[in-house]
């Protein structure tokens, strides 16, 4: 994972990473314990290529592309679809919820430019 996140933030240059706040049910705690090293080996490869790491929860997210914080995986890929003009959704549906976590990023950036 750590090559990996390495090598795609060397090729695109990014200037910031966002990424989703961690959460997971209790009846499935290794399932957490497993996506909090790997959230971790994340944020370590973007703090080691200077990037500042941001999270926003998930009812966020879902909450600014469909106006409901609790949208199901379908109703993520309707609005990814409609906010980039995609005919068909991405998939994996994590694939729409990494768009949504962008795009969330850049419309709240873009709130705050507007402020200064």
């Amino acid at each position: 994972v750590h090559e990996g996140i390495r090598d795609v933030i060397a090729s695109l240059q990014p200037e910031v990473l966002a990424i989703e706040e961690l959460y997971s049910h209790y009846e499935r705690p290794q399932t957490a314990i497993l996506m909090g090293h790997a959230r971790g080996v994340i944020c370590l490869a973007a703090t080691q290529a200077g990037l500042p790491v941001l999270s926003y929860p998930s009812t966020q997210v879902k909450r600014m592309l469909t106006g409901n914080g609790r949208a199901p995986k379908t109703q993520m890929q309707q609005a990814i679809c409609h906010e980039f003009g995609l005919t068909t959704p991405p998939e994996p549906p994590d694939v729409a919820d990494a768009m949504a976590i962008a795009l969330c990023h850049h419309y709240l950036q873009r709130e705050l430019a507007k402020l200064v």
